[in-house]
């Protein structure tokens, strides 16, 4: 008999202790070993070098890993950045140590072990007026309607009110879960639409739509009486592209109890494709978003209302895009639902050479990436397409029903 050996895909606790109970592991040795199983990566950002020298030698005396920069060895104080290695069980043991030392690192314990229960975590039921979206269930397709004359992708053809309304109509039946509904366009270089404008595109159109579908409708707008005048004609979501930069727009989502969409970009619509840099695009769009968030829940509005945005082509080259897809699951940690907008957008473009009309097949590649990397809701124009593909990308990840 030829003895065989192969590497396991095991990348989840559920699935550690599912793989050892298959090996009839007893109850016991699967509480012990199921932490041993899962490898997780950590930064850790600003932290005090003394602090930094107790978290490297209690992380290596536990057979974890430890990477700082060399300048930690001078023993100077200052501010320094860290990678930590290790196991679940690793982690566990460091924090029951870190707990008991000075230099701020009984507060850097809640933060390591937040990020690493937000990372495993299910994603919670979002309740938007009399909807429920259960998020852990399968993902959520929020289908794209811009009544406007100028959006990048459509050129304008749901700018009728017929139109627009036959459409969602027609977005739903296909799988939607959320209609998706602005009347700006967000186009790298658009010039904004005054408040009258923009009401006069979007109000009818909710008002119309809120009594006859029965899924929720979100407003696309970073204009609080925009979004005012939209809930009060039935849409029960605020997608904010502007990531509450206008304090009134927490407000009014505290106001309404309505869950809002924390969105990225750098700088506005006109100006944000302007030779956009970051050091860390990922990093920088994180802890933004992370921010954003604190300021919400502490001016009120509970975190279970809070999604996150990372803003694919909002102010990010063809290749900051293509970064934030590859490190897409970094966003879990945050602990909040992710929303991911990469439907025929420029990157897909770029690297394809086609049009925006002939990207659906580069929106499902970046759609179902996505949601292998958690995404929880994909905002699309072709709904139909991304719904048939999230069903499978679902039964792949979640097991077919």
């Amino acid at each position: 008999m030829v003895v065989r050996s192969r590497v396991l895909c095991i990348d989840n606790p559920e699935d550690a202790r599912t793989m050892l109970a298959g090996l009839d592991v007893s109850a016991q040795g699967i509480d012990i070993m199921a932490s041993k199983a899962i490898h997780r990566i950590i930064t850790i950002s600003d932290i005090d070098s003394r602090a930094a020298n107790i978290i490297k030698q209690e992380m290596l005396s536990r057979g974890g890993e430890a990477a700082a920069p060399w300048v930690l060895y001078k023993m100077d104080l200052r501010k320094v950045d860290m990678i930590l290695m290790g196991t679940l069980r690793q982690y566990d043991e460091l924090c029951e140590k870190l707990v008991m030392q000075p230099f701020g690192l009984k507060a850097l314990v809640r933060q390591i072990k937040d990020a690493l229960s937000n990372y495993d975590k299910q994603p919670p039921v979002i309740e938007a007026g009399r909807f429920r979206l259960d998020l852990a269930a399968k993902t959520t397709i929020m289908g794209i309607l811009n009544v406007t004359p100028d959006s990048f992708s459509d050129g304008g053809r749901n700018f009728d009110f017929a139109v627009a309304v036959e459409l969602a109509k027609r977005m739903v039946d296909d799988g939607a879960g959320i209609i998706d509904i602005g009347g700006e366009s967000t186009r790298p270089g658009a010039d904004p639409v005054g408040l009258d404008e923009e009401l006069r595109r979007t109000i009818p159109v909710i008002e119309t739509l809120a009594g006859e579908l029965d899924v929720p409708i979100s407003i696309d707008t970073y204009k609080p009486e925009v979004a005012k005048r939209a809930l009060d004609a039935g849409a029960t979501i605020i997608n904010d592209i502007s990531g509450l930069r206008d304090e009134k727009m927490p407000e009014l989502a505290i106001e309404r109890n309505v869950p809002v969409i924390v969105m990225h970009m750098k700088g506005t619509p006109r100006d944000m494709q302007q030779n956009p840099v970051y050091e860390d695009v990922v990093a920088e769009v994180a802890d933004w978003l992370d921010r954003q968030a604190e300021n919400a829940i502490a001016a009120g509005l509970p975190s279970e209302k809070i999604l996150i945005d990372p803003g694919i082509g909002f102010g990010k080259t063809r290749d900051h895009n293509l970064e934030i897809m590859r490190r897409f699951s970094e966003f879990k940690s945050l602990g909040y639902p992710i929303v991911l907008g990469a439907s025929r957008k420029a990157f897909i473009g770029a690297v394809l050479d086609l049009p925006a009309d002939e990207r659906v097949e580069g929106t499902i590649a970046s759609v179902v990436y996505g949601v292998t990397r958690g995404a929880n809701i994909v905002r699309v124009h072709d709904v139909k397409e991304v719904a048939r593909a999230c069903k499978l990308a679902d039964a792949i990840i979640m097991g077919a029903e």
